[in-house]
C-alpha cells in the first residue's frame, strides 16, 4: 500500500497547470468556451468546465484514511464548484463538469435546482460514457460531449425563457488548475 500511494503521490506531483494546457491546447479551450456560450443562450443555467492536471497534496496525504481516489476526486470536484462560485447561481442550477486528468476522471456536480430534476444515477451513467474517451486521451471529444448533454438536461428543466438574454452569471472559459 506504501508503495501505490507514494507511486500516484509523485504522478500527481509531476503534473501541473501547464500540462492542463498543453492536454486541452488553446483551440480547444476556444472552442469550449464557445460551445459553453452557445448552450446557456437554450436554457437559464450556468455550466462551468473546470480541468486540473492533479490533485493537490492535500488531497493525496489522505488516500489511505479516506479510502478510494474516486472519493478523494469527487470531493475535489465539489470543493471547487464552490470555489469557482457555481453554488451561487440566481436559480440554483448551475452545473460544474470537472476533469481530472491524473486520473483521467470526470466528475459533474450540480446545484440543487437540477439536482432535484435529475437523478444521481442519470448523471453517474453519463460520467460513465464519458470516461472511455478520458481514458483513451480524448479530451477533446469527451468535454464536448459533457457539454451537450448537460445542456440537454438543463433545456429540458431550465428551457430558455425566449424573452430578452439571461444574465451570464460564470465565466464560459474553462478553469484550468
Amino acid at each position: 500500500m506504501m508503495f501505490y500511494k507514494a507511486q500516484r503521490m509523485l504522478k500527481h506531483l509531476w503534473l501541473d497547470a501547464s500540462d492542463a494546457r498543453r492536454a486541452l491546447g488553446p483551440d480547444l479551450l476556444e472552442q469550449l468556451s464557445q460551445r459553453v456560450a452557445a448552450s446557456e443562450h437554450r436554457h437559464s443555467g450556468q455550466i462551468r468546465i473546470c480541468v486540473e492536471a492533479a490533485l493537490p497534496m492535500s488531497y493525496l496525504i489522505r488516500l489511505d484514511s479516506s479510502g478510494s481516489l474516486d472519493q478523494l476526486v469527487r470531493e475535489r470536484a465539489v470543493a471547487l464548484f464552490g470555489k469557482l462560485r457555481v453554488w451561487d447561481t440566481e436559480l440554483n442550477n448551475g452545473v460544474l463538469i470537472y476533469l481530472q486528468l491524473a486520473e483521467r476522471a470526470i466528475e459533474i456536480v450540480a446545484d440543487r435546482g437540477l439536482a432535484r430534476h435529475v437523478a444521481p444515477l442519470q448523471w453517474h451513467a453519463l460520467t460513465q460514457r464519458m470516461g472511455a474517451t478520458f481514458r483513451d486521451g480524448q479530451f477533446d471529444h469527451g468535454l464536448m460531449q459533457a457539454v451537450d448533454e448537460v445542456t440537454e438536461l438543463l433545456v429540458a428543466h431550465f428551457p430558455s425563457s425566449g424573452n430578452a438574454r439571461q444574465k451570464n452569471e460564470l465565466p464560459d472559459e474553462p478553469f484550468i488548475g
